[in-house]
């Protein structure tokens, strides 16, 4: 990831904790009502569930597994079998592209191609068109 990346995640992380930490020391105050859970369940949406995963709110879909995971590096493989030489880097990459296609960027393609280059492989801007093209579907998961 790079450093804005991890930069976000840890300011959201430690948001998170300090607004979980209020405390009260009067004890005459009443707790809160528990819902039900019908109660929740009827007031669960996707928003709700996406806004609680960092990651998700940044545009970055969840790790693929089993087929999901073979059928994105067979897409990226058509590219360019270059891109695909460390699966677990090229899982990464494209989990990270997510988050520029799904937040709009205006220099989608510029972003996919530093972010897909390598020592061994400079990815072409018709590459970088490809590689956007290949993995847009997967990035609608996030």
């Amino acid at each position: 990831m790079n450093r804005a990346t991890m930069t976000t995640l840890a300011s959201l992380a430690l948001a998170a904790t300090l607004t979980a930490c209020g405390s009260s020391d009067d004890s005459s105050t009443k707790p809160a009502k528990t819902p039900t859970p019908s109660a929740t369940a009827t007031k669960a949406s996707p928003t709700a569930s996406k806004a609680s995963n960092p990651l998700a709110v940044a545009g970055i879909p969840a790790a693929p597994t089993g087929q999901a995971r073979t059928d994105l590096l067979a897409a990226l493989r058509k590219v360019n079998p270059a891109l695909v030489a460390d699966p677990d880097k090229a899982i990464n990459n494209t989990r990270n592209q997510c988050s520029a296609i799904n937040g709009k960027s205006p220099k989608v393609d510029d972003v996919a191609q530093a972010r897909f280059s390598n020592g061994t492989h400079t990815v072409s801007p018709a590459e970088a068109k490809q590689i956007n093209t290949a993995i847009g579907a997967y990035c609608k998961t996030a």
